[in-house]
């Protein structure tokens, strides 16, 4: 058997088949658990050894440590999660995605389960057009279950036959001798493996496929599996680019976790006694075969020692996530407040396989633009009072930095929406869609009313008008009546939508509308009286009709959040 172009695209296909399968299993759990995962994160972190097992849960409920490291870093972008918890769940990330190699050994190898994937097929297909969405989701799985186990069993046809090309074994034995650079040398080829083919599930069963048909020896791929672990950092690296500097840091330490565990484990695995103790388990444990003697074990030997590798590694490194925690803060460096908090980051993680947590993450960022308007609210009035030439002049370009970053957040949220409104949902999480899409645009609309007040009172303090003291006051009482407004609009947005209540908005609401009014017939008759020029006249009404509007604009944000069109 000669392999060449053909078979390796052959070899390729079948892995891709595997990857497919593999990925609807996972978005198929994922859309029927959905907002469970996302509440099981946001709720089970209260300290690392929760985390830990949170992670792995989730992680063995999706099938993919990925899923899980992106959401996590996700949550850490959103301010849910700490990175002391973050790290806790990525810990548990990396045990619980050793479930696939143990799948991959029980069934895919003793198991034809490729004789079963046409069965499962007949019965997830009818499945998937069925209207309830629990339904149509367990079809996805199953439809992904069985493509995944397709897919194993074409590559295991798709890798050449040793038997006739025994020079290719001869020429990887020549670098797999258990030692200290043969092991880092095949660490090396895991790792590559598992950046190109971005799944260390994918990587660690091609792995246990190879070592099966005897391509690769055990030794080398107990060193490659080691691989797939530093490779797998890449996703939730790659996750983090568009992210604020605590996903990154967050990204960081499951890289650091995953590389410093390889490298001591590399020196350990040098050393035949812990290849014997994997033996003994396989063996005398689970009642296997030695996969050190018979290629038969080596799916189940690879599994044996993922696992351990991971439990271990987990076991050593949580006592020290807080050094984790301090070497990830030190080798990545804030820029700021701009980086710290406002720079939009999190919904640019990837829109997550499931509306109701891309959705979630879309809140998260509207309940942060929420928080920004309301500062602006504070700059505004400030300027007010403010005196001091140089100050202004900050203050004013603070304002213009605030505006800007208004609409660069109405428009990639509003696009992020777009897509994700764009996939499979239901009906209520359509029309919450269409709430967050209002509501973005009336926080946008607030800011823009706040940037042209602030030109108001720019224009006035270089026309040098001022205003009297019952103006001032009256600007600032609407200002302090707006504030309440807007804090009220901030918890709204923090809050659970189903479980939020508009009284209290319309009453502050009605406050603004009664206290704009009252300052018109006062206004008017002041001017009737020539208490104050037209210039000031002018100004001060800009600013209390201004400040009206932005109170319209607050309740309308408000009937955003409860779904009132």
């Amino acid at each position: 058997m000669n392999f060449g172009f053909v078979e390796i695209l052959t070899l390729i296909g079948a892995l891709g088949f595997f990857i497919y399968g593999m990925k609807i299993m996972s978005e198929g759990i994922q859309k029927a658990a959905g907002s469970g995962l996302r509440k099981m994160l946001s709720m089970m972190t209260q300290n690392k050894f929760m985390g830990v097992f949170t992670g792995f849960i989730v992680t063995c409920i999706v099938q993919s440590s990925s899923a899980t490291t992106v959401m996590t870093v996700s949550f850490v972008n959103a301010g849910l999660l700490t990175l002391v918890e973050s790290a806790g769940v990525m810990l548990g990330a990396n045990i619980g995605t050793t479930i696939t190699s143990w799948l991959v050994a029980l069934l895919g190898f003793k198991v034809s389960m490729s004789a079963l994937s046409l069965p499962l097929l007949a019965i997830a297909v009818p499945m998937l057009f069925v209207k309830k969405s629990k339904i149509k989701y367990a079809g996805e799985f199953l439809l992904g279950f069985a493509i995944l186990f397709w897919g194993l069993a074409e590559l295991k046809d798709a890798v050449p036959d040793i038997k006739n090309n025994p020079e290719m074994l001869h020429f990887l034995g020549n670098y797999a001798d258990t030692n200290f650079f043969s092991n880092v040398l095949f660490v090396l080829v895991g790792t590559l493996l598992t950046v190109i083919v971005q799944s260390s599930s994918a990587t660690m069963a091609l792995t246990q496929t190879l070592c099966f048909t005897g391509i690769i020896p055990y030794e080398a791929a107990i060193a490659m599996v080691l691989g797939e672990n530093i490779g797998t950092t890449i996703t939730a690296e790659l996750a983090s680019l568009p992210a604020n500097v605590h996903a990154k840091r967050s990204a960081r330490i499951h890289s650091l976790f995953n590389i410093i565990g390889v490298s001591w484990m590399v020196l350990v695995i040098s050393f035949t006694p812990f290849l014997d103790l994997i033996s003994w388990f396989a063996v005398d444990i689970l009642g296997s075969v030695d996969p050190r003697l018979n290629i038969e074990g080596t799916p189940m030997g690879l599994a044996i020692f993922h696992t351990a590798f991971n439990i271990i590694n987990v076991s050593i490194m949580i006592w020290v996530l807080g050094w984790l925690v301090k070497v990830a803060t030190k080798t990545i460096k804030s820029k700021g407040e701009f980086d710290e908090e406002y720079h939009l980051e999190h919904i640019n993680t990837g829109i997550m396989t499931t509306p109701d947590l891309s959705i979630f993450e879309a809140q998260k960022e509207i309940a942060k633009f929420g928080e920004l308007t309301r500062r602006m609210n504070g700059f505004v009035k400030d300027l007010i009072t403010e005196q001091d030439n140089k100050k202004l002049s900050i203050a004013l370009a603070r304002i213009k930095k605030y505006e800007d970053i208004t609409d660069k957040i109405e428009t990639e949220v509003a696009n992020y929406l777009t897509k994700v409104s764009q996939g499979e949902m239901s009906e209520e999480l359509s029309l919450r869609i269409r709430g967050m899409l209002r509501i973005i645009v009336n926080l946008e609309r607030v800011g823009d009313i706040y940037y042209q007040m602030s030109k108001t009172i720019e224009r006035k303090h270089e026309n040098k008008v001022w205003f009297t003291p019952d103006q001032r006051k009256n600007i600032l009482s609407m200002f302090e009546v707006v504030e309440d407004a807007l804090n009220n609009m901030c918890v709204n947005l923090n809050s659970n939508y189903d479980e939020v209540n508009l009284e209290k908005a319309k009453e502050l609401e009605d406050a603004i509308n009664n206290l704009r009014t009252m300052l018109r017939k006062e206004h008017f008759k002041n001017v009737e009286k020539g208490e104050y020029n037209f210039k000031s006249a002018t100004a001060y009404s800009e600013l209390f009709n201004a400040l009206e509007k932005v109170g319209d604009h607050i309740i309308n944000v408000s009937e955003g959040v409860v779904g009132i069109q």
